[in-house]
């Protein structure tokens, strides 16, 4: 578990520490599956879980001597507290260091798709919109799918907007998902599934994607499959590791999928960034997978525009249904004048993400020459802004240890994979770097780790 990886490198002081060392109760399952959904200690007693009216009291003495419950969060999140994105960005800049953690660019998305939101706020179009999506971002939605996939879908009944791809895949796991149903996922995974899984009472199994190549076991995977399980949750291409799931591997996962009746759940945000000859492919253009797949994606990643969270789910009617039940008391709608920008911004022509792929595998080449002349690892992937690299030439115990090192001494940061997986030990050797940053910035941090970091000679 992370405790025992963590405990004896790192000073108890250490900020990292600190953040981290909840972390061993999200993962605190040593076996390749994990049950959400199993049943909670017993409660206290009726009294302590209640606040009485004494606590609403201003005299001291009586809000003294209320009973009180340990900790007001529920119970199926307790075990989840702030993100290793959000603490890693705080240490970077308590320490000024270069930020190739969390997966944001450092650089504006595209000036048309700017001018069309500022627009749109000018022509009053700020109310609320229509719960699943304003009918011209659904119509370039449906269109963009089919240029995708060749599957000509309703923008009506089969689209629905979101408040980014994570609200999709809330709404999917949500609106679809019943307690006690298994879920399987590939580790290691996006920890924003972990979470909404919970919340649905999901039982997870994980299947664990290896480097170098992060090829899926086949084998693993069939047997991860019973009578129980409801969907697959697949990212390809793959955060953290970049892999690009082969049609070869979708077609596996679309068989297990029909003989078991289960459901797939796909995450394809970063589907326009891919690089050396790759091909996505989305599983809902596999034959006969359109209606059991859930296609979600968003604007963030392909126009630089992570801020905005305008995100969608593709489905057809009979689990759209289930999606938008969820929406509607999740957000109800997202951000009116931002959706009219979002359908601007896919028309954009071919050639738009043609260069959006050059100018990435040029900022990625940057990235990964300057680790392998530093001393990592780095598994060469195709796909997303993120490379993942073998940390342990560097002679520390784990990937936080390692992490906090580089973040208070080279003034680098990275993400610990660690945090990515059901049994944190599968990822303590290795690190995440994303290069959605400028070229400058990238060749800064380059230098730094050139200059900071040395591998040990045995």
């Amino acid at each position: 578990m992370l405790s025992r990886a963590i405990a004896a490198p790192l000073s108890s002081s250490s900020p990292l520490h600190r953040m981290l060392r909840s972390l061993p109760s999200l993962f605190s399952s040593p076996s390749p599956s994990s049950s959400l959904a199993s049943p909670p200690p017993p409660p206290p007693p009726r009294s302590s879980r209640s606040t009485p009216m004494a606590a609403l009291s201003s005299d001291p003495a009586q809000v003294a001597a209320a009973p009180r419950r340990r900790s007001q969060i529920a119970k199926r999140l307790e075990k989840f507290e702030t993100t290793i994105f959000t603490k890693m960005s705080l240490l970077a800049a308590e320490h000024g260091a270069i930020n190739l953690g969390q997966g944001f660019p450092n650089f504006d998305g595209p000036g048309f798709v700017k001018d069309a939101a500022i627009a749109a706020v000018a022509e009053g179009k700020n109310q609320y919109a229509r719960g699943h999506g304003v009918p011209q971002l659904n119509s370039a939605i449906a269109a963009r799918f089919e240029a995708d996939t060749g599957l000509a879908i309703d923008p009506d009944a089969d689209v629905t907007v979101t408040s980014g791809c994570t609200e999709a895949i809330a709404a999917a796991v949500l609106g679809l998902v019943d307690p006690g149903d298994e879920v399987i996922l590939l580790a290691p995974f996006y920890d924003s599934y972990l979470a909404v899984l919970s919340m649905a009472g999901a039982t997870v199994k994980s299947v664990t994607l290896r480097p170098p190549e992060f090829a899926l076991p086949l084998e693993e995977l069939t047997a991860a499959f019973s009578p129980r399980t409801r969907a697959i949750l697949v990212n390809s291409p793959h955060n953290p590791t970049g892999k690009v799931l082969s049609r070869a591997e979708l077609n596996h996962i679309a068989g297990l999928c029909q003989a078991h009746d289960a459901l797939v759940f796909s995450d394809e945000v970063y589907d326009k960034l891919v690089f050396g000859g790759e091909e996505h492919v989305s599983p809902a253009s596999i034959p006969g997978m359109y209606q059991r797949t859930v296609t979600m994606n968003s604007l963030g990643k392909t126009f630089s525009l992570t801020g905005w969270k305008v995100g969608w789910a593709v489905a057809p009617p009979a689990l759209t249904w289930g999606i938008r039940q969820a929406h509607a008391y999740l957000t109800f709608a997202t951000a009116t004048p931002l959706q009219h920008a979002a359908a601007v911004a896919l028309a954009s022509p071919p050639e738009y993400y043609a260069e959006l792929r050059r100018d990435y595998a040029a900022k990625k080449e940057i990235l990964v020459a300057g680790l392998e002349e530093v001393g990592f690892t780095v598994y060469r992937t195709g796909g997303t802004y993120f490379v993942v690299a073998d940390h342990t030439p560097f002679g520390f115990g784990s990937d936080v240890e390692f992490c906090e090192h580089l973040v208070r001494e080279v003034g680098v940061v990275a993400i610990p994979t660690s945090v990515f997986y059901l049994d944190p030990e599968e990822g303590r050797s290795m690190v995440r770097f994303t290069f959605a940053k400028d070229e400058q910035t990238l060749r800064d941090a380059v230098a730094r780790l050139k200059a900071h970091l040395r591998p040990c000679r045995h």
